[in-house]
């Protein structure tokens, strides 16, 4: 069943989620070459906690850190670990989760570890395309608009900068329950239509999955993290979308 969230629910979920967004933005800019991807863990709980939050992530389904730090093939899920030290030239993504009173704020971005001003070309257009396949999709979240359309519009753009969508791994609701009800695809799906109706007070992450190759991933050994299949670089971007009437809120935005 769909949640149709309270004023009040709203109200602690931008709470929540303002505290993921700030934990995503700070370890983000200590990003440097030679810091462990654990190390980076280590700050987001460190800020998630000093906010009156807990990590969502944390023993989420056994997961054992409190972000998921993936680096270049590896899509999502990452496990954080001392002996993953970033270099010069890695792409980074950082997703972080924050439970305040009760409710979820989720969020993702892409990072570049050393200097913006090296960074590849096609390495740029990939974290790029990941974020405006974001904002692409959002322009039809609002109440009245159907789930699909989210997704036909993220695929249109990937798909028309030369890059592919991760089909596996999809959006979805978010409130009490870290995932929730309704999915939210990344693209059409063949055979479903549209999808049912956004609503007033939904909430929901949307969060493209934007492969430089293919778009087949496949699962490590650690069961968690899941990278290429053809070990081309990934790119992810997220936010918590709350659908109004006449548009949407992004309540994952940093104070």
């Amino acid at each position: 069943m769909i949640s149709i969230k309270s004023e009040r629910e709203i109200e602690i979920m931008r709470r929540a989620s303002k505290i993921a967004a700030g934990a995503l933005k700070t370890a983000g800019e200590i990003i440097v070459p030679g810091i462990s991807t654990k190390k980076l863990d280590s700050h987001i709980r460190k800020y998630i906690e000093s906010r009156g939050a807990v990590p969502s992530f944390l023993g989420y389904n056994k997961f054992p850190a409190n972000a998921c730090i993936s680096v270049n093939d590896e899509v999502i899920h990452g496990i954080p670990k001392e002996g993953r030290i970033l270099k010069d030239g890695d792409i980074i993504k950082i997703d972080v989760g924050a439970k305040f009173n009760g409710y979820h704020g989720d969020c993702a971005n892409t990072f570049y570890c050393g200097d913006p001003d090296n960074m590849d070309v096609k390495i740029k257009q990939l974290i790029e395309t990941a974020k405006q396949a974001f904002c692409e999709g959002v322009k039809m979240a609002s109440a009245g608009h159907r789930i699909g359309d989210i997704g036909a519009a993220i695929q249109n753009y990937v798909e028309s900068n030369g890059f592919s969508i991760v089909r596996e791994y999809i959006g979805h609701g978010v409130g009490k329950n870290l995932h929730e009800k309704p999915d939210i695809p990344h693209f059409v799906e063949p055979g479903k239509g549209r999808g049912p109706r956004l609503s007033a007070n939904m909430v929901i992450a949307v969060e493209p999955m934007v492969n430089a190759g293919g778009c087949e991933v496949k699962l490590s050994d650690d069961k968690w993290t899941v990278s290429t299949l053809d070990g081309s670089l990934s790119a992810h971007y997220e936010n918590t979308v709350l659908i109004r009437k006449d548009g949407c809120e992004i309540l994952t935005v940093a104070d």
